[in-house]
């Protein structure tokens, strides 16, 4: 059985995205890898063994486009409000949270926020599927 370990993003400035990482998610460098050309810094929290690997372009001064097909990366937190609140006090700049109802039940309650380089993450309140 497969198992997901790491989803990769290209990023133009590492320090700028490692603190919106360490201070969003509580992600901090696991290991870093600088080669000719480029470095791999591999971001992850306690919570799981599942990665984020900023790969940094030397060189690469204009931003990546992402395109119309990258959607989001998406978190679990236990209060979702509490988290709304404390992304704003870092000047994180989340969007609202919103609900989505299925069926009369509530689905998902999330926000969304976007990353130095433009990534979006969903944030949601572990509720359902969502654990």
């Amino acid at each position: 059985m497969a198992k997901a370990i790491h989803t990769m993003i290209r990023v133009l400035d590492e320090r700028r995205t490692v603190d919106f990482y360490r201070n969003a998610f509580g992600l901090t460098i696991a290991d870093r890898y600088p080669f000719d050309g480029f470095t791999l810094v591999y971001l992850r929290n306690p919570e799981a063994d599942f990665e984020i690997e900023l790969t940094i372009n030397h060189g690469r001064a204009e931003p990546y486009t992402h395109g119309d097909g990258y959607g989001h990366l998406a978190v679990v937190v236990g209060d979702v409000e509490a988290e709304h609140r404390r992304f704003m006090g870092l000047g994180l700049n989340p969007n609202p949270v919103k609900e989505f109802h299925r069926d009369g039940a509530l689905m998902a309650k999330f926000f969304f926020v976007q990353d130095p380089d433009g990534y979006k993450i969903e944030v949601l309140q572990k509720h359902g599927r969502y654990r």
